[in-house]
């Protein structure tokens, strides 16, 4: 079987949704089938073969069959559990709504795939520095365990909303959402 009859194949064992939400695929253990040549770039976007995917309701479809275990990230039907790579996150958050300020403030944010998340509890917000050049890699977290990474465009946004607030002894940055204060960084 060729890598292009096992994505075809892929693709035609998604259970058919009547617009009800995700597939779930947490409730899904089949079989692994071995890796495919599929990746998402750290910019979110999709190659197949090392080509891109240019057909985005393609990338649609496999972004709803994506599951995280561990380390490992796989797309999965009822029947078939296949590898895949993924350079960074899954997703990248593409676009951010402030409604609201202060500790009522309520961040919305849409990834490159449309998936709609509101930052709070369920969806926290979190940034990783490199520890060699110090350079924030900001994400939030979309499903079960996988996130969106925080596109640049979109970090300056929240930088521009950003707020000081004590934090054992140490002002940090951070931006309200949904109730939660979540830090961005050290107040310099």
């Amino acid at each position: 079987m060729t890598e292009t009859d096992k994505a075809g194949g892929l693709l035609a064992q998604i259970p058919k949704g009547e617009g009800k939400g995700l597939p779930p695929v947490h409730l899904w253990n089949p079989d692994f089938c071995g890796d495919i040549d599929m990746r998402i770039a750290r910019d979110g976007t999709w190659y197949y073969l090392g080509t891109p995917i240019g057909r985005k309701p393609m990338v649609r479809l496999f972004s709803t069959i994506i599951r995280r275990d561990g380390d490992d990230y796989f797309l999965i039907t009822p029947v078939e559990k296949v590898g895949i790579k993924v350079d960074d996150a899954p997703f990248v958050a593409v676009s951010v709504v402030a409604e609201g300020e202060g500790e009522q403030q309520r961040l919305r944010f849409l990834t490159n795939v449309e998936d709609e998340v509101e930052a709070g509890a369920e969806h926290p917000i979190r940034v990783v520095l490199d520890p060699a050049t110090q350079e924030p890699s900001p994400y939030v977290h979309v499903r079960s365990n996988l996130e969106a990474l925080i596109g640049r465009n979109v970090f300056y946004q929240l930088v521009e909303l950003a707020v000081p607030r004590e934090i054992d002894g140490q002002t940090w940055l951070g931006i309200w959402s949904g109730g939660e204060f979540f830090p961005i960084g050290p107040q310099s």
